[in-house]
């Protein structure tokens, strides 16, 4: 009889663990809404976590080391008008986080480098376009300041986050709701889950799908898809019967998946998060208490299963830090930052090593904070793979640089038939009294919103503590 022979992997002895309790974030009201994204994103120097809010959305952005008890008049990010329902970092700037609510707007915002210590109300930059509420935003990989957003008007904007323009607007590929969004390696291509049970890839560029799937999972609950560094995308969605699945396909012939595995019948949405540099995907249920990781090679059957990590509590929603977060000491692969109701916990996977030495297999080279690209260079066609930094030494921050937003001077620009080609004109200079005047008054009634805004964010906090001394009172 042929003795089954166990496959050879690094990262079959991957084991995570939850850090000690005093290393948690307690006392979080993690929102409520029932919208399927993880309500967490994470960076080496911050995590930030869509709370609860009364009038309107805000989120908490932590500083990583601020571990603990998390006081309740903590200052948070409160410019939006509607819950918020999905926060993501931007690769190139550890400072800048873009949001996207049910108020129909996806806003910018910059975070001071040591965190807040006043509640943050005004946005760099207001994107306006969604015509419903904007569930997803996605910064593009490797050039600057390019923002995706979708929202449930079932349409795609790509922005020019540096020029506060819409410059790609996609909003006839899809005829139900988007699921998720995702890039791949070089930014070149988007690939979309949709409700209408079809995974697309799309050139957004030359607005075209390149390759679809109807029914990539025949079930009527959630999908998701992304893309993996090879360029071949990889699915989570539910069978006929609800079991789950997860499945590899390679974009250039999608009739038949490359491999489909079943899971369980669990019905929470699994949440992947890839890491190309060891080619693990990590899967998260929504209400899950448990990780399950697969490495993914190109012998079959392709996403071979790791192992579990499990703990009691079920997860609300989950942040992943990138790799240049992580302690290469310790031989720390991944981290998460898992949602519990009231806390967010810290969970560290590790590939248990002997040796005190760098392991250089663990660590190949990543994706460092710099842009390849400009905004403006990946709007006229170009493509740059990520620029890469080796963590040898630990990754050290950088200072970043602010993110200026410069409004195009309407009168300046020459009508052109082709809004996109006109990417960049440099507002003019004027002296005139009369404009100097109008910003005097523009600058004054700024300032009176400001002032406005702060009150009632802390009227707000003001409500929500007297709605807890109610509680307190009643219980």
């Amino acid at each position: 009889t042929m003795r089954r022979v166990v496959r050879q992997s690094k990262f079959r002895h991957v084991f995570g663990q939850a850090v000690k309790n005093d290393q948690c974030y307690d006392d979080i009201r993690v929102s409520r809404v029932t919208w399927d994204s993880s309500f967490c994103a994470v960076n080496p120097r911050f995590v930030a976590i869509i709370i609860e809010a009364s009038g309107g959305g805000a989120f908490l952005v932590l500083p990583l080391h601020k571990t603990g008890r998390i006081d309740k008049s903590y200052p948070t990010v409160c410019g939006h008008t509607g819950p918020v329902l999905d926060i993501d970092w931007c690769p190139h700037n550890d400072q800048v986080i873009a949001s996207g609510s049910e108020d129909c707007t996806v806003m910018v915002w910059q975070i001071p480098e040591n965190g807040l210590t006043l509640s943050l109300t005004e946005p760099v930059v207001i994107l306006e376009g969604h015509s419903k509420r904007v569930g997803i935003v996605a910064w593009h990989p490797t050039a600057r300041n390019v923002l995706l957003s979708a929202g449930c008007d079932n349409a795609i904007i790509i922005w020019n986050v540096g020029t506060g323009e819409a410059l790609i607007n996609l909003d006839d590929m899809h005829s139900d709701m988007i699921y998720n969004v995702s890039w791949n390696r070089n930014g070149s291509l988007i690939c979309t889950a949709s409700k209408d049970k079809k995974v697309r890839v799309i050139d957004p560029r030359k607005q075209e799908i390149v390759a679809e799937k109807e029914k990539a999972h025949e079930g009527a609950r959630p999908m998701r898809a992304i893309f993996l560094a090879d360029g071949n995308v990889f699915t989570t969605g539910f069978s006929r019967m609800s079991e789950r699945q997860l499945a590899l396909w390679n974009p250039k012939n999608m009739q038949e998946p490359i491999a489909l595995h079943e899971m369980d019948t669990s019905n929470g949405v699994l949440l992947p998060f890839y890491d190309p540099d060891t080619s693990i995907i990590y899967l998260c249920g929504k209400g899950d208490s448990s990780i399950r990781y697969f490495e993914i090679t190109d012998e079959s059957p392709y996403v071979h299963y790791l192992n579990t990590f499990s703990s009691k509590e079920p997860q609300r929603g989950m942040g992943y830090m990138p790799k240049r977060g992580l302690d290469v000491n310790k031989c720390e692969i991944a981290r998460f930052f898992k949602l519990h109701e009231r806390k967010c916990e810290p969970i560290i996977m590790t590939v248990p090593r002997k040796s005190d030495l760098f392991q250089d297999d663990l660590y190949p080279d990543t994706a460092g904070p710099e842009a390849a690209l400009e905004a403006e260079e990946w709007f006229e066609g170009k493509n740059a793979d990520p620029l890469l930094i080796s963590l040898k030494h630990g990754y050290i921050p950088g200072k970043n640089r602010d993110l200026k937003v410069v409004k195009k001077n309407i009168l300046d620009s020459k009508p052109s038939a082709n809004k996109k080609c006109d990417l960049i004109s440099v507002p003019k200079k004027t002296t005139d009294t009369a404009s100097v005047q109008n910003e005097a008054k523009l600058d004054e009634i700024l300032k009176e919103i400001k002032s406005i805004k702060d009150t009632i964010c802390n009227q707000d906090e003001r409500i929500s503590k007297l709605e807890q001394q109610m509680e307190k009172i009643a219980a």
